[in-house]
Order: structure tokens, then sequence, then C-alpha cells
């Protein structure tokens, strides 16, 4: 489901677009970067991104949102802090102290990681995974496994930006997920 799907772009999705930055070539030739940074520089279009995701899902029980490294950590406490939720940070390995679990996973360029602190997340825990941006959705599957590995109910995924194209959001689909986001990507290079 996409925010303007359901009736909610009441203009702030509009704005959220907006704010959003394409940077050609980057970060190698051929890749159209869809820049959130930007998007943190507008205080009002940062905040209705996390109001339509707090909107979404605040009556939804959950009791974990886990951000997926590094943007992830951006949108995901402020979510968190709003619905009474507690935030987990998934990370690239050897970058959280302490035992963690990990989950690794292939890449269309190689393999990769994500690491989550044992104890972090419990059984019967309702968990949002949250990150920026779906492309294939492979990080975002690890991330979904990491949590169902120690037992959490993955209620969901939120990202604020969709590729279509390169169709994650089928890949969620396969695996039962519901995939929330705001806009999807933009292909022309913009200028803020």
């Amino acid at each position: 489901m996409s925010a303007g799907e359901n009736g909610d772009s009441d203009g702030r999705i509009k704005g959220i677009k907006s704010a959003l930055r394409v940077v050609p070539n980057f970060p190698k030739p051929g890749i159209m970067f869809q820049d959130i940074t930007t998007l943190l520089l507008d205080p009002k279009a940062f905040k209705d991104t996390i109001d339509l995701f707090v909107e979404h899902y605040k009556h939804e029980n959950i009791s974990v949102i886990a951000g997926i490294e590094a943007r992830g950590f951006i949108f995901g406490p402020p979510i968190a802090l709003a619905i009474g939720a507690k935030f987990v940070p998934l990370r690239k390995p050897k970058k959280l102290p302490g035992e963690v679990i990990s989950e690794k996973y292939i890449l269309e360029y190689g393999s990769d990681c994500l690491e989550m602190h044992v104890g972090a997340v419990k059984s019967g825990d309702r968990a949002l995974v949250v990150d920026d941006l779906i492309a294939t959705g492979g990080t975002i599957c690890a991330a979904i496994n990491l949590l169902e590995r120690v037992e959490a109910e993955v209620v969901g995924c939120a990202c604020v930006i969709e590729v279509p194209e390169l169709k994650g959001r089928e890949r969620l689909r396969s695996h039962g997920k519901e995939l929330y986001v705001l806009v999807e990507s933009q292909f022309e290079p913009t200028t803020q």
C-alpha cells in the first residue's frame, strides 16, 4: 500500500516528494540515487513523513521498530517514540557490542549481513521494519528473517521511497508481508 492510495495524500505526500533529491550517476555511473538528506533539511516534510507512518501504524500494537542501517535509524526512532515502541537497530557486521544474532543475504553484486543484539527482540513482539527505500527487497527480507528467527511477528515494512521497477514489493508479498511506502522513486535529476 502507498500513502496516496487510501486518501492521505492531503498535500503532505506532494511536499515529501518535492523535498527529495535525485542525484544522477551516484555512487556510480547509471545510478539515479534517491537522496533523503534534502528531506531532512525541510522540517515540515520530515515531520509529515513521520506523521504519515505513525498514523498508519498507531493502532497495530507494534512493540518493536527495527531500523535498518543507516537511514532506518533516521526514521525509526521518532516513529517508535510516537507509538510507544522500542527501537532496535539492525546493523552491518561488527558494529554492535556484545552478543548478536546475524542474517546473511545475497545482493545483486555480492552478499551482506545484518546483526541485532541477542535479547533485543522477544518472542511474540510485534515488529515493524523501517528503512528509507526498498529496491529489490533483499535487505528488508533479511531483516524479516532475523526478526522471525527470534519468533517476533513482523507486522509490516515501511519505507519512504519504493523503486517499483526492482520488484521488492512482490518479493515481500511472496513472504506475506505488507509494504507501506510514501512515494515512488523519481528518475529525473532534481536540484536542491
